[in-house]
C-alpha cells in the first residue's frame, strides 16, 4: 500500500470538515452557492480632509485572503461584484502605489476571477455604484445576493439609493448583508455621509442583516485574523510551495502600520466555512497544498 503523508491526510480531512460544516453552517442563513458581492474600504492616496488621512491597510491583505478563500472552494463564478477603495470623496493615486488595486488585480489574475467585476471606487464610483445596484436590484427569493460589508457605509447607501430609483426596492429583501465591524457600520468620513442604520432605514428595513463577532483578537496571535506585530503565525504563507500563497503573504506584509491584520476575510471564512472563529492555523489547514489554477 502506498504511504500517504500524515500532514496531507490531516489537511484533506480538516478541509473536508470545513467545507462540510460550511455547507451546514452557512445554510442556517440560507447560503447555498448563491451570488456574493463585497466592497472593501481604504483609499490609495492621503485624504487630508479626514482625521485619519491614510487608507485602511488591513484590507490590503484581507482582499487577497478573501479571494483566496473563494478560489480554494472553486467559487470564482459566484463573485459578482468586488469594489475597493470605497472611502467616498477620497482622492485616487497612482496604480503602482494603489495597494488594494495591487491585491485585487493580483488575486483576479492568479485565481481566475472575472476582472470585469472589480472596481476602484476612487476612479470608478459611478460604474461601481451602478454595477452593485444592478446585482442587488435583480435579487429574488431564488437568486439572493450575499453582500460582505468590508468597508464604510456611504458607498452602500448610494448603491441602495440607486436600487430604489430604478424601482427595485422590493429586491432588497433578498439581499443578505454580513458584517463584523461597528467601525465600518458607523464611521463617517464626511458630515453628510451615512451609517449602516441610515442604509437600513432607506431600504425600509428590507435588507437581511447578520453581524458576527469582531474578527480581531489582538491579544492572542493564533486566534482570529489580527496578530498585531507577530508575523510568525503567517510564516506558513511565506514558506509555502505555492508561489501564489507566497504572494498572499507579501500582501499581508504590505500593511503600512506593520501589523499582520487581514480581519475582514473572517467574514468570507464564516459564510463559506460556517466558522466565525478562524485563525492562522485553521487558514493554513484550509489552504493545504495550495490553490490550483
Amino acid at each position: 500500500m502506498q504511504y500517504l503523508n500524515p500532514f496531507y491526510l490531516r489537511s484533506f480531512y480538516l478541509l473536508f470538515l470545513c467545507c462540510y460544516s460550511g455547507t451546514i453552517g452557512a445554510q442556517t442563513w440560507g447560503y447555498d452557492n448563491n451570488r456574493i458581492a463585497v466592497s472593501f474600504d481604504g483609499n490609495s492616496e492621503a485624504d487630508n480632509a479626514y482625521k485619519w488621512p491614510t487608507g485602511d491597510p488591513d484590507d490590503w491583505g484581507a482582499a487577497a485572503a478573501s479571494l483566496a478563500i473563494m478560489a480554494k472552494l472553486k467559487l470564482q463564478d459566484k463573485l459578482v461584484h468586488c469594489s475597493y477603495n470605497n472611502f467616498i470623496d477620497a482622492p485616487s493615486g497612482p496604480d503602482d502605489e494603489n495597494q488594494l488595486k495591487i491585491s485585487c488585480d493580483g488575486a483576479a489574475q492568479r485565481w481566475n476571477f472575472d476582472t470585469n467585476i472589480f472596481f476602484d471606487v476612487t476612479t470608478q464610483l459611478r460604474e461601481a455604484r451602478s454595477h452593485l445596484a444592478h446585482e442587488m436590484g435583480k435579487s429574488t427569493e431564488d437568486d439572493p445576493l450575499y453582500f460582505i460589508h468590508a468597508g464604510l457605509s456611504e458607498f452602500l447607501y448610494q448603491v441602495v439609493e440607486e436600487v430604489i430609483k430604478a424601482g427595485n426596492r422590493e429586491a432588497l429583501q433578498y439581499v443578505f448583508l454580513l458584517s463584523h465591524s461597528s467601525f465600518n457600520e458607523n464611521e463617517k468620513r464626511r458630515d453628510d455621509h451615512h451609517t449602516w442604520e441610515d442604509v437600513q432605514a432607506l431600504s425600509g428595513n428590507r435588507i437581511q442583516y447578520r453581524k458576527i463577532k469582531d474578527q480581531n483578537n489582538k491579544t492572542v496571535p493564533d486566534d482570529l485574523w489580527h496578530s498585531q506585530k507577530d508575523f510568525s503565525v503567517w510564516y506558513w504563507m511565506r514558506d509555502h510551495v505555492d508561489p501564489n500563497i507566497q504572494w498572499m503573504y507579501s500582501r499581508v506584509l504590505a500593511h503600512s502600520g506593520g501589523d499582520a491584520d487581514i480581519s475582514d476575510c473572517g467574514m468570507f471564512y464564516y459564510l463559506l466555512c460556517g466558522d466565525d472563529n478562524g485563525s492562522p492555523s485553521k487558514f493554513e489547514t484550509f489552504i493545504g497544498n495550495g490553490i490550483p489554477k
